[in-house]
């Protein structure tokens, strides 16, 4: 079992940054591609970003290419989302994933999401 757990969102106004976190508590860290998910009111919930184990890939939504950055610090079994240029769009609840394959669009264990909320 992998336990994670977001932290790092809040409200901000368009154009800002915000980084989140994710702490896992595993052993096994670097074995799990991570991944972030959104989910915006009444909408399906969205791959957002992903990484490979070692760190050496990533994948992101075309929606945030160029704006957000996946990365991971496998020492502190922790992974970050650096969202930057954020617009009203981007607001959703966040969600942190650790995969057992890459690639991998789907996640085997969760987080219990944090918010973020863009103003305009």
């Amino acid at each position: 079992q992998v336990q994670l757990v977001e932290s790092g969102g809040g409200l901000v106004q368009a154009g800002d940054s915000l980084r989140l976190s994710c702490a896992a508590s595993t052993r096994s860290f670097s074995r799990y591609t991570m991944l972030w998910f959104r989910q915006a009111p009444g909408k399906e919930r969205a791959l957002v970003a992903a990484i490979m184990g070692s760190g050496f890939a990533t994948d992101y939504a075309d929606s945030v290419k160029g704006r957000f950055t996946i990365s991971r610090d496998n020492a502190k079994n922790t992974v970050y989302l650096q969202m930057n240029s954020l617009k009203p769009e981007d607001t959703a609840v966040y969600y942190c994933a650790a995969g057992l394959r890459w690639p991998t669009a789907t996640g085997d264990y969760w987080g219990q999401g944090t918010q973020v909320t863009v103003s305009s």
